[in-house]
């Protein structure tokens, strides 16, 4: 399930909402717009690891030339190019390289950079939501901080927070119904005229509930019945407009539940500001105290098997209300998407930093065959420089002996004669 109109892409430094076009489900080709100059990264955060591999340049870079200083200090002078021989500089300086060039691919395929754009054609799936805001000037009353429409526009926005896919739509009411935005799954387009909504929208004064569930009912696109949804925000005021006979109706004959959101406070209530007099609104001399209905929306709910949730003066969260109602409401096919996005070009990255890793191990892996032989060489070489040295001396003294014998002998021939 894709929620259309949510990617963003950015061009040239700017974060721009990304197209998405309805096109109907006999279209199956792919389309494709290449502009290199776009480019889209996906993770930037993620940069930061470059800093690592930094230090860990320096500090390799560090403890070679240690390792060198080291070695001229305390090694013989015959053996020390031997021993910078064993070492292998040259591979060992390679397979550094290696490494660190692989590390610095893998963190590029982190960052996800993506460019040339696609265009994909995506099936959506969800319900229709149409949210029913109740503007008369009962809705201005102050019980709800900061007042009840104020509120109750807020609980509609973060209800769309949490819908991913699903169409919205707005219809406005108060003695008369207004469509105010149609439905649609631009969710940002939605939140932005519906910040500028208020009692100015609606010529009439009243409240006719029952009017606007049957403008509501009438607004979805899709005929079939189940996935839709109304969602009415209200204090429950009705001028006998029988919104519970409007409900029964839409239920049986379009399949569609209705949840109820009261606003207000049902015992105590609240005046009801003349925002053009600035004072309180009078009837007959008497300031105007609005309540919340609650039963007229619970009967509301009940006829079209959908639910009331009492908000009155409180918070409500919208998320668990979305989650644990709305959201309920059997999803159905949708049109399908016409998505431009940008094309993952991670693997590009992350094919040569395998191919550097793998490259590094085998280069290693002679490195240190080779250590070995020339330790192995070494050892002969002094093994065979050890051994003659044994018998010499051994020889050298069996003729000192033999001379001495020698020349005893001849000393006792000389007296004997």
């Amino acid at each position: 399930m894709l929620a259309a109109g949510q990617f963003c892409s950015i061009a040239n430094g700017t974060a721009t909402a990304g197209d998405v076009e309805l096109v109907s489900d006999e279209y199956g080709s792919i389309g494709f717009e290449r502009n290199m100059n776009d480019m889209q990264i996906g993770q930037p955060l993620q940069l930061y690891w470059l800093w690592a591999i930094l230090a860990c340049a320096l500090l390799g870079i560090y403890a070679a030339v240690r390792n060198r200083r080291a070695l001229r200090r305390f090694a013989q002078p015959y053996d020390l190019a031997k021993r910078l021989v064993d070492m292998n500089l040259s591979r060992v300086g390679i397979a550094s390289f290696l490494t660190l060039a692989s590390m610095v691919m893998l963190v590029i395929a982190l960052v996800d950079i993506r460019w040339g754009k696609v265009w994909r054609e995506v099936p959506q799936k969800g319900i229709e939501v149409m949210f029913v805001l109740d503007v008369s000037r009962s809705m201005l009353a102050e019980d709800v901080s900061p007042n009840r429409l104020q509120r109750a526009k807020q609980q509609i926005s973060d209800a769309i927070d949490e819908m991913q896919g699903d169409r919205v739509g707005l219809i406005l009411f108060s003695g008369e119904v207004r469509q105010k935005i149609p439905l649609t799954n631009h969710y940002e387009d939605f939140r932005q005229r519906l910040r500028n909504v208020g009692p100015e929208d609606v010529a009439r004064g009243g409240s006719r509930l029952g009017d606007a569930i049957r403008v509501a009912t009438g607004a979805f696109l899709d005929k079939t019945p189940d996935h839709k949804a109304i969602v009415i925000f209200t204090d429950g005021e009705d001028m006998e407009s029988e919104p519970v006979a409007a409900a029964r109706t839409a239920k049986k004959q379009h399949g569609i539940r209705i949840f109820c959101i009261g606003l207000g406070d049902p015992d105590t209530g609240a005046r009801v500001p003349d925002r053009t007099r600035g004072r309180f609104v009078k009837h007959e001399g008497v300031e105007v105290v609005s309540r919340l209905n609650a039963s007229i929306l619970r009967q509301v709910a009940d006829a079209s098997d959908g639910a009331y949730i009492p908000a009155e003066t409180k918070q409500v969260d919208m998320a668990q209300v979305y989650h644990g109602y709305i959201s309920r409401v059997e999803q159905g096919e949708f049109a399908t998407a016409r998505i431009n996005s940008y094309e993952a070009r991670f693997q590009w990255f992350l094919g040569p930093a395998i191919l550097l890793l793998v490259l590094e191990q085998w280069l290693a892996g002679r490195t240190t065959s080779g250590a070995v032989k020339n330790s192995d060489s070494a050892a002969d070489d002094k093994q065979n420089r050890d051994k003659p040295s044994r018998p010499v001396t051994r020889i050298t003294e069996e003729s000192h002996i033999a001379k001495e014998k020698i020349g005893s002998e001849r000393e006792l021939s000389e007296q004997t004669a």
